[in-house]
């Protein structure tokens, strides 16, 4: 009887937890996911409507007016087209140059190992700073110029550490062992260690898309001139630059001639914006979440 009743005030407990840990997560979701509902909502409710408040998870009175107002603006596809293209060539060649340095950084035999890899982190302490960079690119010929969106940030010294640090798991001998059968070191870095590194390379890949994909001062700095090479961040920035110009309007203090003609709020584009720029990330994130979530754990297990 003692045994049994043990049994029940253990089982008691468990349950006790059990709801405890649901209504925590619970409430962890809600205030994770509540903030994007919020701007979601903001986004997709009529703009005269916006500015009375009191919207939260969703829209109030439904439109898709905010999302066409930015499309009136000018060069947004070619921003956009610029974008995706920056960032699909920005993230391939990012990831491979920054992969192929901490794979000869991971050798065991490359001699200059530890100066090289003082060096990256030494860059992360310092550096040049904006005008030094600002007349570095422009000594090498990128003003005006696509390149200048790939180029500067090919190599990146913190992705590099992680990398190296997840090659630094996976045991040399298997690289000895290739090269006894007569393969180059092209060979085992592209046909074993990059096979190998596809949770690690899947995160480095996102954080580099992510930073690509968001970046719009480097065309403020260097393609500001040129239109053909605008990006949608910068556009975006624009748009936004030149909406909150106007200020916010209280909508019952405006006549029905007024109101028709101030059919768009700064709020109302702000939360526009804000979904443009964060839905083609939500798109692509979940076919490399796999391989992130084993990524961002590459330090938890030693073998």
């Amino acid at each position: 009887m003692v045994t049994k009743g043990k049994l029940m005030d253990s089982t008691m407990k468990e349950r006790v937890f059990d709801i405890i840990n649901y209504i925590f997560l619970l409430i962890v979701m809600i205030v994770t996911l509540y903030p994007f509902l919020n701007v979601l909502a903001i986004s997709l409710n009529e703009s005269t409507d916006t500015v009375r408040g009191g919207i939260y998870a969703w829209p109030r009175e439904f439109t898709l007016n905010n999302y066409l107002e930015i499309m009136k603006y000018d060069h947004l596809v070619t921003g956009f087209f610029n974008s995706v293209l920056r960032t699909v060539i920005g993230t391939i060649l990012g990831v491979f140059a920054q992969a192929m340095v901490a794979f000869t950084l991971s050798r065991a035999d490359f001699q200059g190992r530890k100066f090289v890899s003082t060096f990256l982190v030494l860059t992360m302490y310092f550096s040049g700073g904006l005008i030094p960079g600002y007349m570095l690119i422009r000594d090498l010929g990128l003003m005006n110029s696509f390149w200048v969106y790939i180029l500067p940030g090919l190599v990146s010294a913190f992705n590099i550490i992680i990398i190296r640090s997840f090659m630094d798991g996976i045991p040399f001998s298997l690289q000895e062992s290739a090269k006894m059968d007569g393969a180059n070191d092209f060979t085992i870095f592209y046909r074993i260690i990059l096979p190998l590194c596809k949770p690690v390379l899947a995160t480095i890949a996102l954080f580099v898309a992510v930073g690509q994909w968001n970046s719009w001062f480097d065309t403020y700095l260097f393609n500001s001139m040129n239109e053909n090479l605008t990006t949608l961040q910068y556009e975006l920035m624009k748009i936004l630059d030149n909406t909150s110009m106007g200020g916010n309007v209280d909508a019952n203090q405006m006549r029905p001639n007024e109101q028709q003609q101030n059919q768009v709020s700064p709020e109302s584009i702000k939360m526009a914006i804000t979904m443009v720029t964060v839905i083609p990330i939500m798109l692509v994130y979940p076919f490399v979440q796999r391989y992130f979530i084993q990524g961002m754990t590459l330090g938890a297990v030693k073998q």
